[in-house]
C-alpha cells in the first residue's frame, strides 16, 4: 500500500491523465463524424456549408416532394452525398435555368448542380466537373400522331416546346439552319419545362424536348396521354458547375465524387432513381 502522502500527490495526475485521454478520444470521434475529403484551403467551405444553385422542376434529378419545401431527386441525392464526403452541410437554392450561370458567376452559391450539360460555350464561362451522362428525348402524344422520328426533317414544320436556354434549344435552331432550313420548327420556350408539357398536353405544340430521363419520367406521369420518341439523341455529360478561379473548390468536388464513386454510394443513388445507364462514361 502506498503512502497517504504519495496517494494525495498522485491524485490530480491520474484525473489528469483521464481528461487527456477523454480529450483525445473526443477529437478522434470528430475526425470520425467528418468527411473523407481534405477540405483545408477551399475558401468557399469555410463556413461549413457547401451551397448548391439548382433548379428545383425537372424531375428525376431535383424537384420538390408533393405538398413539400423538401429537395429531392438524383441531382439532390448526388450533392448530399458529396457534401457528406467534404465533412460539410449542404444547402439548396432554387434559381431559374436561364440565370443560373450567371449566379454562380455572382457568388450567389458555390456550385451549380441542375442537371446541366457540359457544351463548350459554357465552359468559356464557368468550369465544369462531369457526373453522369445523358442525352435528349423528345415526348409526342401517345400514337405519334405526326410520326416524329428524331432530331430529322420530321420535326420540319413541327411546333416544338422546350424549357428555354437548355440545349434542346440549341439542337432546334441548329436543325433550322440544315434541314429544316427552308421549313423552320416553330420553337417555342417557356420558363420551366413542366410549363412545356403542359403546353403540349393541350395542344399548343406537337412534341417537348428534354433530358431523356425527364422526358421519360414526364411520359410516366401523364396517365398514357405522351410517350417518348426512341432512342435518346446524342448522349453527353452533365457537369457540376463551378465558377473559373475557383481550382480548390473544384478538386475537392472532384475528389468527393471520385470518392463517392469507389464506395459504390454513386451506384446506389443511380439505381434507387433507376438510371443505372447515366453512369458517367
Amino acid at each position: 500500500m502506498l503512502p497517504r502522502s504519495l496517494n494525495r500527490f498522485l491524485l490530480p495526475l491520474a484525473v489528469l491523465a483521464l481528461a487527456s485521454a477523454l480529450a483525445f478520444a473526443a477529437c478522434d470521434d470528430d475526425d470520425d463524424d467528418g468527411g473523407g475529403t481534405d477540405v483545408s484551403g477551399v475558401p468557399e467551405l469555410e463556413d461549413g456549408v457547401l451551397s448548391v444553385g439548382s433548379e428545383i422542376a425537372y424531375a428525376p434529378f431535383e424537384f420538390f416532394q408533393e405538398g413539400t419545401e423538401i429537395e429531392d431527386g438524383l441531382d439532390i441525392d448526388l450533392a448530399r452525398a458529396i457534401a457528406a464526403e467534404l465533412g460539410v452541410e449542404v444547402e439548396f437554392i432554387n434559381t431559374g435555368f436561364d440565370g443560373i450561370i450567371l449566379a454562380l458567376q455572382t457568388e450567389e452559391f458555390d456550385i451549380l448542380m441542375s442537371a446541366m450539360t457540359i457544351r463548350p460555350d459554357r465552359e468559356e464561362e464557368i468550369d465544369f466537373v462531369p457526373y453522369i451522362t445523358v442525352g435528349t428525348g423528345i415526348v409526342v402524344p401517345t400514337g405519334n400522331p405526326d410520326n416524329i422520328t428524331g432530331l430529322d426533317e420530321s420535326l420540319c414544320g413541327r411546333t416544338v416546346a422546350v424549357q428555354v436556354a437548355t440545349i434542346q434549344v440549341t439542337f432546334l435552331e441548329d436543325l433550322n439552319q440544315d434541314g429544316c432550313a427552308d421549313n423552320n420548327v416553330d420553337i417555342v420556350t417557356f420558363d420551366s419545362n413542366p410549363l412545356a408539357v403542359e403546353d403540349l398536353r393541350t395542344g399548343g405544340s406537337d412534341a417537348n424536348f428534354s433530358d431523356f430521363p425527364v422526358a421519360a419520367e414526364d411520359a410516366a406521369q401523364s396517365e398514357g396521354d405522351l410517350e417518348v420518341v426512341e432512342p435518346q439523341i446524342d448522349p453527353e455529360p452533365y457537369g457540376i458547375g463551378v465558377a473559373k478561379g475557383s481550382a480548390e473548390l473544384n478538386d475537392a468536388i472532384a475528389d468527393a465524387l471520385q470518392a463517392i464513386i469507389d464506395s459504390g454510394e454513386y451506384g446506389d443513388i443511380l439505381a434507387k432513381w433507376n438510371l443505372e445507364a447515366v453512369a458517367l462514361q
